[in-house]
């Protein structure tokens, strides 16, 4: 079984901005998904949201503020899940809530050294 990276990434104008309740029910989605892959031992991780502040370090010691003006989405955070295939981490990820709002995931598996 190996490690796999789910890298969330959303368009930050197509994120529901409703109500306490609507927005209840939308974090309840992502519980209960991330609970599902947990309930099937194939959570590593469950990772975190990240903040859309950042910085970006390039050759010759140039930094900038990050990438997030130019890009139409950002990336919203990350999980790591267990799983045999590039296929099966996949399928996982197919029931992630943020594609019900133009979100995607990026899966990727993790490399180890």
């Amino acid at each position: 079984m190996s490690d796999f990276l789910f890298v969330f990434r959303a368009d930050p104008n197509a994120v529901p901005k409703g109500s306490p309740e609507e927005m209840q029910a939308i974090t309840k989605q992502w519980m209960d998904w991330i609970g599902s892959i947990a309930a099937q031992n194939k959570l590593a991780n469950r990772g975190n949201r990240l903040y859309p502040s950042g910085k970006v370090l390039r050759g010759n010691n140039i930094i900038t503020d990050g990438p997030y003006t130019e890009l139409k989405e950002t990336l919203g955070g990350y999980s790591i899940i267990k799983a045999d295939s590039l296929e099966e981490a996949v399928g996982l990820a197919k029931g992630c809530p943020g594609l019900l709002f133009g979100g995607s995931v990026e899966v990727r598996e993790i490399n180890a050294m």
